[in-house]
């Protein structure tokens, strides 16, 4: 659960899986950024010249919600299994990220707008 689980236990959860399996020979940082885009790009596929209506749909049916489910949990699977095979705190990269894009993104220049920070 959400509420109850930590960035650690996913950590530990995905590192025994993957050493029951003796996967860490194939987890170098190139073929997990593989992994992450690649697993992005079916995500991004399920959603492929669906129309808004289609879309909001997809979320309300199970079979195309559990399609979600399992192409987010993939990409997440490789980001924790990434950060847990080279030492990275996730919570320390996403606080730093946040606070950079927080300055390239001032609420006052940013609210309502999708533009990119240099067209601000």
């Amino acid at each position: 659960m959400d509420k109850t689980t930590t960035i650690e236990e996913l950590k530990q959860r995905v590192r025994v899986f993957c050493e029951e399996r003796d996967w860490d020979p194939f987890h170098n940082p190139k073929d997990l950024a593989i992994g992450i885009s690649t697993e992005a790009g079916e995500l991004l596929d399920l959603f492929r010249f669906k129309t808004a209506e289609q879309m909001k749909e997809m979320f309300l049916e199970d079979t195309s919600l559990g399609h979600i489910e399992d192409e987010l949990a993939d990409i997440m699977f490789f980001v924790v299994r990434f950060a847990q095979m080279y030492g990275l705190d996730l919570d320390k990269c996403l606080q730093k990220k946040m606070k950079q894009n927080g300055e390239k993104y001032p609420v006052e220049k940013s609210r309502g707008k999708n533009l990119k920070y240099t067209q601000l």
